[in-house]
């Protein structure tokens, strides 16, 4: 198996205890040291592993850490499988004897696999020679390979949080906090900023003004380029309920279908596998290119981004901005228990507001499945008015 982390204090310990528990029943344990995600993903298939294990907690702060596991074929486990996992947790192991203890290594050559995994998805006639790039790892796992990988394809990289020191991962850098890229590209007079977050699946991009562009622009820019291409799989892009109601008109603009699933990555894969495409992603920054990786890869996909600019000759911020959004307001509201989404003055305040937008817009209330809040987002054209349902049904919530 192959075991990988980020750049967390908490890692170390989390590496040890992981090749002591997987040793200890036979298996064999492959160390690569702080990786990207995506990277983890591609070592598992590239080196025909059984099992692939990311210590991360993606864009969260330091104090906090997980585990993202993968299959042999690369894909992340289902949630059944990892239902059953830890439900194996409270039961008891039993060890293999002395003579059967798996052996552990580590590798030092994943660095390079990885980058040149990368540089393989760039388009072979194409460089970036002439393009001054600041590129923002988030003290995270990407701090070695993304800079690296830029400079080979010949960028001019001004890199930044590449100076990890184990408790400042995300921390006030990365693709969750880009103000500080978004100073450096304008100070720098870069062509281009590019985020990654903790363990670099996730991609927010700055053009030359320092105006930021999310993950639904990216999916646009993206889509219709390899639709003309005609590199694009069954005709439109997979993204979440939150992404832009512009993006879905955007697609419908272009003869391209826009396909919605509920929140998380997991799921705009599963609906990516199941229907044939090979474009999807989330608002947030989470782009998966299926002809490349079986996860979300913040370089990949940046790498496709560069490979437009390159060949349209176009300003970021002429080329970034493929749209432009409906206004979208989204709130949370904490509660302390009960079911407030089952009141019916909340469903009275919901029918209410779907009623005032028209048709003119969307709203989308979902309970966090890791907080206790309800999250209530609309949007239309009218910014007020989208303001106005937000607010009313974030009261009702509260009253409930």
């Amino acid at each position: 198996m192959v075991v990988g982390k980020d750049t967390r204090l908490s890692g170390y310990m989390m590496e040890s205890a992981l090749v002591a528990g997987f040793t200890s029943v036979g298996m064999d344990v492959v160390m690569v040291g702080p990786m990207p995600t995506p990277a983890i993903a591609m070592l598992v298939q590239s080196m025909r592993a059984d099992l692939g294990v990311m210590i991360s907690a993606s864009h969260n702060p330091f104090q906090d850490n997980g585990l993202k596991l993968f299959g042999p074929d690369g894909y992340k486990l289902s949630d059944e499988d990892e239902l059953a996992i830890e439900k194996l947790l409270d039961s008891e192991v039993e060890l293999v004897p002395s003579e059967k203890i798996g052996r552990a290594r580590r590798i030092e050559d994943a660095r390079g696999r990885y980058i040149h995994f990368a540089k393989s998805s760039f388009p072979d006639h194409l460089r970036l020679d002439g393009l001054k790039i600041v590129i923002d790892c988030a003290h995270g796992a990407a701090y070695n390979v993304a800079p690296e990988a830029l400079w080979e394809l010949g960028a001019d990289v001004v890199p930044i949080g590449v100076t990890p020191t184990g408790i400042n991962i995300n921390d006030n850098v990365g693709s969750t906090a880009p103000k500080l890229l978004q100073e450096v590209v304008v100070d720098s007079g870069a062509n281009i900023g590019i985020a990654l977050d903790g363990d670099a699946d996730r991609l927010i991009v700055v053009d030359q003004k320092g105006q930021l562009v999310d993950g639904d622009q990216l999916m646009a820019l993206i889509g219709t380029s390899w639709a003309s291409s005609g590199i694009l799989r069954g005709g439109g892009v997979v993204a979440t309920v939150m992404s832009n109601l512009g993006l879905e008109r955007f697609l419908e603009g272009k003869g391209l279908e826009l396909i919605r699933t509920s929140v998380g990555d997991r799921y705009v894969l599963e609906t990516m596998r199941e229907r044939g495409y090979n474009v999807g992603g989330e608002q947030s920054g989470h782009i998966i290119l299926s002809d490349y990786a079986t996860t979300g890869d913040g370089l990949v996909a940046a790498l496709q981004v560069l490979a437009c600019l390159v060949e349209s000759g176009k300003p970021a911020s002429e080329l970034l901005r493929q749209f432009e959004p409906l206004p979208q307001l989204l709130k949370n509201v904490r509660f302390e228990e009960g079911e407030p989404l089952e009141a019916a003055s909340v469903k009275s305040a919901i029918a209410d507001g779907e009623a005032r937008l028209n048709g003119t817009g969307r709203i989308l209330i979902r309970k966090s499945g890791t907080e206790p809040l309800i999250r209530v987002m609309a949007e239309g054209e009218d910014e007020a008015l989208v303001a106005q349902v937000v607010d009313s049904i974030c009261d009702a919530v509260r009253a409930a």
